[in-house]
């Protein structure tokens, strides 16, 4: 088994005591190619308002890339399933929380349990590619090409940098948009919990359209935040601290407080 990445370790929290009958917690789940050192500072942010955390490495990630070329939508739907299950079985209301890919997860993890409090889903993949852009990418496939260049780093600011891989697998690319985003549109108006949307104007990942379909098709009530200062990795960029304050009081309040 590879090294894990410094930094890259999955993340657990249970506060010593929690106040009342109601318990509360928050899944929080990263991007592709990155690791959870992308949203630790909206986990820590999370239980030190006292909610109880899950902060999962993603199959194939915070090692190397050749981890990550097998790993398929599926693989990834089953971790978050396994630390939702994990988090719920100890808390009576679950908030949702994910950047890009981790957004697409958040918003399966939502329209699998209508008993979710509510998703905060960041610069999210959350529409389904254009049939050409599928072609394009098959083609590729078909001729044998597995890493694509890397999308890490979109980042606005001099001064950070994102943990994770230098290249992205095609293949498990390939299976966030036909396995994962086809079928998983078409779900949304069917959605009603509370979602807090956050993305940035200058995205050069995930193209700000992706949220503006989501909010047009989307069935519960929608927050909108625009992170006009930030790039695609916005949860280590100029309006992290905007992200964190925002979702925490949005956590705060669709669960009644923490």
């Amino acid at each position: 088994m590879s090294a894990l990445i410094p930094g890259a370790e999955p993340w657990s929290f249970t506060p010593q005591s929690s106040s009342g009958s109601s318990r509360f917690g928050a899944l929080v789940i990263h991007g592709l190619t990155s690791n959870p050192d992308s949203m630790r500072g909206i986990a820590k942010a999370l239980a030190a308002a006292g909610f109880h955390v899950e902060l999962p490495l993603l199959p194939g990630h915070g090692t190397v890339m050749e981890d990550l070329v097998p790993i398929r939508w599926s693989d990834f739907v089953t971790a978050v399933e396994a630390a939702y299950e994990t988090l719920a079985a100890r808390v009576d209301k679950v908030v949702v929380v994910g950047l890009s890919l981790g957004g697409a997860l958040t918003l399966r993890v939502g329209a699998n349990h209508p008993e979710v409090a509510g998703l905060v889903c960041v610069n999210p993949a959350a529409e389904p590619q254009a049939p050409e852009i599928i072609e394009m990418l098959q083609g590729m496939l078909d001729g044998g090409t597995e890493v694509m260049p890397g999308i890490r780093g979109d980042i606005a600011d001099p001064d950070a940098t994102e943990s994770g891989y230098d290249g992205t697998s095609l293949p498990t690319l390939f299976s966030l948009l036909v396995d994962g985003l086809a079928p998983l549109a078409g779900e949304y108006s069917g959605m009603h919990m509370p979602m807090l949307l956050m993305n940035s104007p200058q995205d050069h990942v995930v193209e700000p359209r992706q949220s503006e379909f989501l909010a047009a098709n989307y069935g519960g009530p929608i927050e909108r935040i625009s992170l006009d200062r930030s790039f695609h990795v916005a949860t280590l960029d100029y309006d992290k601290d905007l992200i964190i304050e925002a979702t925490v009081a949005f956590a705060q309040r669709v669960t009644g407080g923490a």
